[in-house]
């Protein structure tokens, strides 16, 4: 998929309830910045919101040191690892103080990192869920609590002209339903996704 030169996102878009940022993220895209200068990126394809009073999310009773992040101003990073092997990354999201964010399911690979392990598989498999996308994009618990900006190692780019206007076309469309891999909130429907799209994690 071609990339033009994209305005970044910045903190003040972010901040917003996580509920309308996530939605607003699918076309997005997710840029990494490896130490060599090389640019990876990753268009946003599937998305899920974590908010204040909802049991799913990580800061539902207290702040704590690997939530911390959380109740800060939007624009920063929040990685967390599951099952001892797994990073997952989240945007932080709405205003200072409440805990919100965004977790990336899956993106949809220009190409495929040198490091990945997987070149033979799908390119747009790759990185189909949160897990994946992470080891995709080497995203550890290094990047978490780090700016998200250009010349950092990871930024958000907005949607291009084109997908915006297959959107209004309704060439594309979005997905709504509940979240996935939980254990609470399983009844919320706070997960998006663009609708048959092959990069789209699977159940």
């Amino acid at each position: 998929m071609a990339q033009n030169a994209r305005q970044p996102i910045t903190p003040e878009w972010l901040s917003r309830p996580s509920t309308e940022v996530a939605p607003d993220l699918l076309g997005c895209t997710l840029v990494r910045q490896v130490e060599s200068g090389q640019i990876y990126r990753g268009l946003i394809v599937e998305t899920e919101a974590y908010a204040p009073g909802d049991p799913a999310c990580h800061a539902y009773r207290r702040p704590t040191k690997r939530n911390q992040v959380m109740f800060g101003a939007a624009g920063m990073t929040y990685v967390y690892l599951i099952y001892g092997m797994y990073h997952c990354l989240n945007v932080v999201t709405d205003l200072d103080g409440v805990p919100s964010a965004v977790l990336i399911r899956a993106l949809e690979l220009e190409t495929v990192p040198p490091w990945s392990e997987q070149k033979e598989r799908k390119l747009n498999r790759i990185a189909a869920g949160p897990g994946k996308l992470c080891r995709a994009f080497n995203i550890d618990l290094s990047l978490s609590a780090q700016a998200l900006s250009p010349g950092q190692p990871l930024w958000l780019e907005h949607r291009s002209p084109t997908f915006e206007h297959k959107l209004e076309q309704g060439a594309i469309a979005f997905v709504q339903t509940t979240r996935i891999g939980l254990t609470q909130g399983t009844d919320i429907p706070w997960r998006w996704y663009i609708k048959d799209c092959p990069a789209v994690s699977k159940l």
